[in-house]
């Protein structure tokens, strides 16, 4: 990273400089530096059938033992993949500040693996899976072997604890988002476009609410033109080097 970059660093830092709520969106961008892949877009096929069209309530009824084919290797590669420097750096963060929400999109839980504790998990798990008829949940390292997951307390069918297209999201992940944008002084937005819906308007809430905006992306996105100041990068580079910067500004 070259001057320019250094000088975005320490502009980020003022901004979350004094301080004492902070919250911060992250996206498939920071899990993608770990090797996880997305399954989304023109690319995202697997075994000749789209990702997107596997990942539907619809495609369940339909076909439930090949959706859980699916999911189970998607969790089977789970266990390939650790916390890459951007997930540490954001669990570091946590600890600096007095109040901190992290508010991801991604279903990985390799935040928590990671370190961070106040995550709200705004699409779901796939370390989780629970009953479509009563309220048991398991981890998906112990779920049943059979090709369709059978729940042991009631007989119905386990499903992947993640929201699958056309479902809503669940109630108490979308109120402790709002909660989190409304109380936060500074959003950091990490590794997503600002496309998917509602996630894509919380910067722009949060900032009409007064809280100041950092983005961290690769490149220009939607979310750009609410920011205070964009970081243009890898997470896994950026976010390290601002949280060193936020210490050594308070030594």
């Amino acid at each position: 990273m070259g001057a320019e970059a250094d000088r975005s660093i320490e502009a980020a830092a003022d901004i979350l400089a004094g301080v004492t709520g902070i919250a911060v969106l992250t996206g498939a961008g920071v899990s993608a530096e770990s090797g996880v892949p997305t399954f989304r877009g023109a690319g995202g096929f697997w075994k000749g059938r789209s990702a997107m069209d596997l990942a539907t309530p619809q495609a369940f009824r339909r076909d439930p033992e090949g959706v859980w084919e699916f999911y189970r290797f998607r969790i089977a590669g789970l266990a390939e993949v650790v916390p890459n420097a951007g997930h540490r750096a954001l669990a570091d963060l946590e600890d600096l500040f007095e109040r901190f929400w992290l508010i991801t999109q991604n279903v990985d839980g390799l935040h928590r693996a990671a370190g961070s504790r106040n995550v709200i998990e705004l699409h779901g798990s796939l370390q989780e899976a629970h009953c479509q008829s009563c309220s048991y949940r398991c981890s998906s390292r112990d779920l049943p072997a059979q090709p369709v997951p059978i729940c042991p307390q009631c007989g119905g069918q386990l499903r992947p604890t993640v929201v699958w297209f056309g479902e809503s999201l669940p109630g108490p992940a979308l109120a402790d988002s709002e909660e989190a944008i409304r109380q936060c002084d500074v959003m950091i937005v990490v590794g997503t476009s600002g496309v998917v819906e509602p996630a894509a308007s919380f910067a722009r809430w949060a900032r009409s609410r007064g809280a100041r905006i950092v983005e961290i992306n690769l490149e220009s996105t939607p979310i750009s033109e609410v920011a205070d100041i964009s970081l243009f990068g890898p997470a896994g580079v950026t976010l390290p080097r601002l949280v060193h910067r936020i210490r050594r500004g308070r030594t």
